[in-house]
């Protein structure tokens, strides 16, 4: 998406300060959406065996929850949307070749719909271990095909505790702007208040920040843009990277649209949160004192860029690899725990062309190995 220079200035600061779907209503609360509805004990009492997973994703531009048990090539779970919040059950099968149907089902037992697509490595991720299912959804006689994708989120919670999606949305058709975004709350153990806390005042905030740059100065009005070109609008989803019952990390990312504009941009923003002390991290938080921990992370993702634009075709551009990616704190803003590594993302524009989308690298363990501090958040990976 793109945004107009002199209308997103303003707005990107405040984003960054505070850190990849339309009625005019007043601004609404954000909505209690319930959790998935867990499929331990399906009728009959006899509890089913097989891993759990939880996915996160899109149908078309719709966002969905998925849980599935996947016992051998068996699959049973549930999927929603969140501005809904029902449960759809879903049946199914996950073949040799990791090619996945999933039935879905209403509330009497008849066929809704189907998914069919392939289990596999989830692309953007640094950790091999988590999937994603990617192919279409269709009516159950084939018609209405539409594409989704959904990725797995790394949940390790103990305990009944469960990841709700709230959403805010809100349309404004005098100010020709639109909000839809989400915002993830942890139900069901008061440990997690203080990270609750933190989601929903970030995306709070940027949401405010976002209108408050689309009614302020010259009223909207009628304009010769196309009409799919006079609409702003601001689009905020999730994915964890790593969750705990000591330590959550999610990035959020929030798409945002100026009228008239060619596309779009969209913009990064992290939580790291210390469960057990209570506390957003800073990336500081990490490593011994007075260690040169930017230096060091800057000068392997400089490498690695600079690797990126060599090859053909590349949209890494040489030009921004310093200003982009040097050893500077606002550089690394977007940073992300995960079992493997340090996963930085750098947003369009700041080391490449905005058509090569995010840049995405994961620092691994043993590179930071000998600044991480021991007794840190991620000290149990200084071994590695």
């Amino acid at each position: 998406m793109k945004i107009k220079i002199t209308t997103i200035i303003g707005f990107l600061c405040a984003l960054l300060i505070s850190t990849a779907c339309r009625k005019q209503t007043s601004v609404q609360q954000p909505s209690a959406s319930p959790a998935p509805v867990a499929q331990d004990a399906p009728v009959g009492g006899v509890t089913q065996v097989g891993d759990k997973y939880f996915f996160r994703g899109t149908i078309a531009s719709l966002s969905i929850e998925m849980q599935l048990l996947r016992d051998g090539e068996r699959l049973t779970g549930t999927y929603f949307y969140p501005r809904i919040g029902k449960n759809i059950t879903l049946t199914g099968t996950v073949d040799k070749d990791n090619n996945v149907t999933l039935n879905e089902a209403d509330d009497s037992g008849k066929q809704t719909g189907v998914f069919k697509g392939k289990w596999q490595t989830a692309v953007d991720s640094p950790d091999p271990a988590i999937h994603e299912i990617e192919g279409k959804w269709s009516k159950p006689d084939g018609s209405k095909a539409t594409e989704f994708v959904v990725m797995q989120q790394p949940y390790e919670f103990t305990g009944n505790v469960q990841v709700v999606a709230k959403v805010i949305k809100d349309a404004n058709k005098q100010k020709l702007y639109s909000v839809n975004a989400e915002y993830p709350q942890i139900d069901g153990d008061s440990r997690f208040d203080g990270f609750n806390k933190e989601a929903r005042a970030l995306i709070s905030k940027d949401v405010a920040a976002f209108k408050t740059s689309e009614t302020t100065g010259d009223a909207a009005g009628p304009s010769d843009f196309p009409g799919e070109n006079q609409t702003s609008t601001l689009d905020a989803g999730y994915d964890f990277h790593y969750a705990s019952d000591s330590l959550i990390s999610v990035a959020f990312t929030e798409g945002t649209y100026s009228r008239g504009a060619a596309h779009g941009n969209s913009l990064t923003a992290v939580i790291n949160y210390d469960v057990k002390n209570g506390k957003k991290l800073a990336l500081a938080d990490l490593f011994k004192d007075k260690s040169k921990y930017l230096s060091v992370i800057a000068s392997f993702c400089q490498k690695e860029l600079k690797d990126r634009a060599k090859k053909p075709d590349a949209m890494v551009l040489e030009e921004l690899i310093e200003p982009g990616a040097g050893a500077r704190a606002d550089n690394y803003r977007a940073w992300n725990i995960t079992k493997k590594g340090l996963w930085i993302t750098f947003d369009p524009y700041q080391v490449a062309a905005y058509a090569a989308g995010p840049q995405y690298i994961l620092v691994p363990y043993a590179v930071l190995k000998d600044i991480i501090k021991p007794d840190g958040p991620i000290g149990n990976y200084a071994s590695q």
